[in-house]
């Protein structure tokens, strides 16, 4: 948990640098391509084991070699990520809201699970 923490923790801060520009791609050490991979294997991550519960044990999603039967099939109804951070923040169902999770954490996951499915990224991004 601290350990997943920290990451996130140190994930916001990249974004939050690379979005004033305080980072250059190539130059200072970490590209926008490298955070957008970071952020992807963030999400990845917490589908798959440190979201509790991880949201491979009810969601079936390629990407993630996971075979939920309880949740719908994520890769055929290719949800947007603005759709599964409303249901992470909120709740949608059976599915209970992750209130553990912080803001990185739930756009990590989010931007995950729509790339990975199909689906469309945030709106506005």
């Amino acid at each position: 948990m601290v350990q997943q923490r920290l990451f996130g923790l140190i994930f916001a801060l990249v974004c939050g640098l690379l979005a004033f520009g305080s980072v250059n791609a190539g130059t200072d050490g970490v590209t926008a391509k490298q955070a957008q991979e970071a952020e992807f294997e963030l999400g990845k991550r917490l589908f798959t084991k440190t979201a509790v519960p991880a949201c491979a044990l009810c969601h079936t999603l390629r990407d993630a070699g996971s075979e939920g039967a309880v949740g719908p099939v994520l890769d055929e109804i290719k949800p947007d990520a603005d759709r599964v951070s409303k249901a992470l923040r909120n709740g949608l169902g059976n599915m209970p809201a992750f209130k553990t999770l912080g803001e990185a954490e739930i756009k990590a996951l989010a931007r995950y699970v729509s790339q990975a499915s199909g689906g469309a990224g945030p709106s506005g991004n």
